[in-house]
């Protein structure tokens, strides 16, 4: 169970999150409107109606997330949110920081001396000796290592730390381990005090698309990342672009131009990645970075549990709804600009924006892009 909610706000905030369109940004918008879960879900019909919803926006019942809490317990994990006091603190400060989280193994998750390696799943065996080395010396020197539980530069990292404790964000839920063949590894990561991290619910098999969504918790705990090795459209330069947009330090370990999987990582070495030849490279760089800092998401993206904002200035005309939905369309564009050319007020765009996302009208794309779901 969470440590810093009562047990009836945790029902509240996992109804809210489980809740079909309700992701951490507009998790997060809801309750920095209402003041709490439980008030945000008594608005959600309201919401989804106002947003043209045809059928009513139902959250999942007390006794679905109940139910949820006590699987969770019986596979001896447990539920930590963005308002418990070990919530992973370099985490609290990215775009769309999850509020809930699942988690079974050791108490390493408030670290702030973390550090990601990834890279490809197809690596060689020079890249995989690589991450061994690398995971094996900065777990000497104190670092949390994490990383997706992938095949190849992934797994190499996790087991090379496994003895001094090492994180796995899954895309999946923790009892849906993927792939297969890394159960074992899942389950030495746990005995030997290390977590596995998952925001989504038991049972949940992940898609194509949670592995991104997925990779932005891997940086986002990290205060830097380290890419081994990354074919010139991977995952893994997916997860460095997410790194610099939470301002997170990015390593790249150099490869041969003539092999394919080094190509990524050279390419981010001439855009300015810090090139890595061992872990003191790394060490030299974080020990005076500080992500946490980072204003970049602040004001979109907190809680403010002492903020509910003033529902008449913010209540929406029927000529300011259909101005914003006739200068959406299918292409993104920015919340300033539709701002800007419909001249409705801040705090009335966010109030239409909520109801339409949703409502499920439509999606964001690097944060403040919005455009009509096709």
């Amino acid at each position: 169970m969470s440590q810093n909610l009562n047990h009836q706000q945790l029902i509240d905030w996992l109804r809210l999150f489980r809740t079909e369109n309700i992701g951490p940004a507009t998790f997060r918008k809801l309750l920095n409107k209402y003041g709490s879960a439980s008030a945000a879900l008594d608005a959600l019909p309201y919401l989804s109606s106002r947003g043209g919803r045809n059928a009513p926006l139902k959250a999942p019942s007390i006794d679905d997330v109940e139910r949820e809490i006590e699987q969770i317990e019986n596979i001896g994990a447990r539920i930590i949110t963005a308002a418990d006091d070990n919530f992973p603190p370099l985490l609290k400060h990215i775009a769309a920081s999850p509020p809930v989280l699942s988690i079974i193994g050791g108490n390493i998750i408030n670290s702030e001396k973390t550090v990601a390696i990834v890279g490809s799943r197809n690596a060689s065996a020079a890249g995989n000796r690589m991450a061994n080395i690398l995971a094996t010396d900065l777990a000497d020197a104190g670092y949390i290592i994490v990383s997706g539980l992938a095949r190849g530069i992934d797994a190499s990292a996790h087991k090379a730390s496994v003895n001094a404790g090492t994180i796995a964000v899954l895309a999946g839920g923790l009892d849906n381990i993927y792939p297969s063949e890394n159960i074992p590894l899942a389950r030495e990561i746990v005995e030997n005090g290390g977590l596995l991290i998952s925001e989504m619910p038991l049972g949940y098999q992940a898609k194509a698309r949670d592995f991104p969504r997925r990779n932005r918790l891997v940086s986002g705990i990290s205060k830097g990342i380290v890419i081994v090795e990354a074919a010139k459209r991977s995952g893994s330069l997916i997860t460095a672009r997410l790194a610099l947009e939470q301002n997170r330090e990015v390593f790249a370990v150099p490869g041969s131009p003539l092999d394919p999987r080094s190509n990524g990582t050279n390419n981010l070495i001439q855009q300015g990645a810090t090139l890595v030849i061992n872990a003191n490279d790394i060490i030299d760089v974080l020990g005076s970075a500080r992500p946490d800092q980072s204003m970049l998401f602040e004001d979109e993206d907190k809680i403010d549990f002492s903020y509910i904002a003033d529902n008449e200035n913010d209540n929406p005309s029927s000529d300011e709804r259909i101005r914003l939905i006739s200068a959406l369309s299918v292409t993104p564009v920015s919340v300033d600009e539709i701002i800007q050319q419909t001249n409705i007020s801040t705090l009335v765009i966010q109030t239409l924006l909520l109801e339409l996302d949703i409502a499920g009208r439509i999606e964001w794309a690097s944060g403040q892009l919005v455009c009509l779901k096709q």
